[in-house]
């Protein structure tokens, strides 16, 4: 949508790059604007930009003076929108489970649902969803989208539709003790101690208590949501499990959850791009993950990147030219003088952000 900075307003997404007089954009596309940035692109005398049709807290953007259009079922609302809106569905959830009202199995599963729809056509966008992250949010964000990211990953590994819902609804629901938790630390500023962290750690057992045996619900969904920051080597909680006593769903949520944490900014920790992410799980994790639900995981956000352009770690910007399967160290061609680059013979350098897909 393409709107003058006058209608600009805190919360709207950028749908394209800005430049100004330069080769560089002054502001990337999918920030999160707020009033720092408004003024930043005032100083610079920007007067038209292009911005999503959705804010980040879901809603649609309104011009002053103007009403908002209904959608209508002739039209495909677009994953990005879909996920905003599941995140402030969810968000109202979780304020309620704060006041201490129970935890509705069936709202749960109505959110997800709509974005369960098109599972085989999500890899791309839930790569990009990184660039959505907002730190504010991050609580309420992280739990629909290790949903979709877990229900993914089942998708890839054939497990029927039924399972897909489960795995799904295990992973929203798996931070559903979060609720419980002292309000101070899910906001911190700061990494937390080890008597916080302590603390925090008890939201697996409160998530089993405060999720009721239902019909919608597999006995072993509600394992999963009590098991999934268990670790195959027995280095995970509440109870150090090992591989064989972990459920299949919990496995998945783990790789997922990981996943989706370090991609996001956090209020004490810059978002790392999935890349980076998906090498470190492979190497500064390993033998703690399935090694088969990682390399899922990997080939199915990894399939569309050929063509993408990133910056590496270096500074330098790149075009992805080739990639191995279950490979984040792709052959790279360095934009600025066109020189070939096998970033596995260049260990020092890594994929820092993706900067179109």
């Amino acid at each position: 949508m393409d709107i003058h900075i006058a209608d600009l307003k805190p919360g709207c997404i950028l749908a394209e790059d800005i430049f100004k007089s330069t080769n560089r954009p002054i502001m990337k596309a999918n920030t999160v604007i707020n009033s720092e940035h408004i003024e930043f692109l005032k100083a610079f005398l920007i007067d038209q930009l292009v911005i999503e049709n959705t804010l980040i807290d879901g809603s649609q953007f309104v011009k002053s003076m103007e009403l908002p259009v209904a959608a209508t079922n002739e039209t495909k609302t677009p994953f990005f929108e879909k996920f905003l809106h599941s995140v402030q569905l969810y968000k109202k959830e979780f304020i309620s489970w704060q006041s201490g009202l129970p935890v509705d199995i069936s709202n749960v599963r109505n959110l997800l649902l709509p974005l369960l729809e098109d599972l085989d056509e999500l890899s791309k966008e839930l790569v990009s969803l990184y660039h959505l992250s907002n730190k504010m949010e991050y609580i309420y964000q992280h739990s629909v989208a290790v949903a979709i990211i877990s229900a993914l990953i089942a998708k890839k590994m054939d497990y029927s539709y039924g399972n897909i819902v489960q795995v799904a609804l295990a992973g929203c629901l798996s931070d559903a003790g979060m609720a419980k938790i002292n309000g101070r630390l899910l906001h911190k500023s700061e990494p937390l101690t080890e008597e916080e962290f302590n603390e925090v750690k008890n939201h697996t057992k409160y998530s089993l208590s405060m999720i009721p045996e239902h019909s919608l619900l597999k006995k072993e969904t509600r394992l999963a949501i009590f098991q999934h920051h268990e670790r195959i080597d027995g280095s995970g909680y509440p109870l150090g499990n090992v591989d064989n006593m972990i459920h299949s769903f919990a496995k998945i949520i783990a790789v997922a959850d990981t996943f989706h944490a370090m991609t996001s900014e956090r209020l004490y920790r810059k978002k790392q791009s999935p890349f980076r992410v998906i090498e470190k799980i492979q190497q500064d994790h390993f033998g703690k993950f399935d090694l088969i639900v990682v390399q899922t995981l990997c080939s199915a956000i990894m399939q569309f990147t050929t063509g993408s352009i990133v910056k590496l770690s270096n500074g330098e910007k790149a075009e992805i030219m080739f990639m191995e399967a279950n490979s984040v160290r792709p052959l790279v061609k360095i934009l600025d003088n066109d020189n070939i680059l096998e970033l596995e013979r260049n260990r020092h350098l890594f994929i820092e952000e993706v900067i179109r897909y």
